[in-house]
């Protein structure tokens, strides 16, 4: 049996659990491609998902234990499964992996073929795998669900983070006006993803500020969605990514609410891959860490801010080049 290094958790829980091990190398299955990844990405949360630990998103189906973590890869195909016609070994490639599979803490993963898309040609695989998840949220937020248009306004909430930073970059590219919200001691990182406008959310209510939005797009969830819906013009949509909008608020505001899941999407990252070839969209990448450090990332998602994503760097080289 071939083995590889990876990052697995043999019972449920939080980072706690992961342990940095000797597991068995996967093969591609029919459509499929194996994956030797260069970079991971995390997400915050990921390990409370019901689709981290079983293979059904409400946590009904077959338990997966052990599971490897993290969602967002870049690497290099390695061998192709039955049918596989669209690929070739030596692709390099991106892609968000399906959430009721393992992940890609480790050197291999399998995955889907039609998920997969040549990566951006002008950044590293540490920069490729902070695209995914995040770009993908913030493409579909604002994109398909929330329909917003040149000339539009957004206000983003947490634009600091992973999903706000690319959903305030292309916001801009989209034409719209960018109003953020971001803590005072991330308002340059913010300002310079092209926002028009940051609010430090600590010091200013942001309801005081801007009104008659044509689209929310709330990374943050409670309090401040909630507060939301009085800065929305009456059409306008309020959209999460943290948790589902009251229908009776929206109703109340002649506004709509929508919160959605993020799904693996090739022509969504072919899009987002022309718009960072475009010089219009930059991964914004945190820390990087090795394969072993990726509890210690895990933990570091818990309890502090960050300006864009964690990576895993799972090849040495890579480390440099982000």
């Amino acid at each position: 049996m071939e083995t590889m290094r990876a990052v697995r958790a043999h019972e449920r829980g939080g980072p706690e659990k992961l342990r940095y091990e000797t597991a068995p190398r996967p093969g591609p299955g029919p459509g499929e491609v194996l994956l030797a990844v260069a970079a991971a990405s995390i997400t915050a949360g990921e390990l409370a998902w019901p689709a981290s630990w079983t293979d059904s998103f409400d946590g009904s189906g077959r338990d997966r234990t052990p599971v490897i973590p993290s969602h967002e890869v870049s690497g290099t195909v390695a061998a192709l499964g039955e049918g596989v016609t669209e690929r070739a070994v030596g692709d390099e490639v991106y892609a968000l992996i399906p959430f009721t599979r393992d992940g890609a803490a480790a050197d291999y993963v399998t995955l889907p073929a039609d998920v997969a898309a040549t990566r951006p040609a002008g950044i590293g695989h540490t920069a490729s795998a902070a695209v995914p998840l995040a770009g993908l949220t913030a493409l579909q937020a604002l994109d398909g669900h929330a329909r917003l248009r040149a000339g539009g306004h957004v206000l983003v909430h947490g634009a600091a983070g992973g999903v706000g930073s690319f959903a305030v970059q292309i916001a801009v590219a989209m034409g719209a006006t960018v109003t953020a919200t971001a803590s005072g001691s991330s308002a340059d990182f913010v300002a310079a993803l092209g926002a028009d406008r940051v609010l430090d959310h600590r010091t200013t209510r942001f309801e005081d500020e801007v009104s008659a939005v044509d689209v929310v797009l709330d990374c943050v969830g409670g309090e401040t969605q909630t507060r939301s819906w009085q800065v929305l013009r009456p059409g306008g949509v309020l959209v999460s990514v943290v948790a589902p909008p009251d229908e009776q608020e929206a109703r109340r505001h002649g506004a709509r609410g929508v919160f959605f899941v993020v799904e693996p999407d090739r022509h969504g990252l072919d899009r987002l891959t022309a718009l960072i070839d475009d010089g219009r969209l930059t991964p914004r990448v945190d820390r990087i860490v090795p394969l072993s450090g990726t509890r210690a990332a895990y933990e570091a998602l818990e309890r502090e801010h960050r300006k864009g994503k964690i990576v895993i760097s799972v090849t040495e080289e890579d480390a440099h080049t982000g």
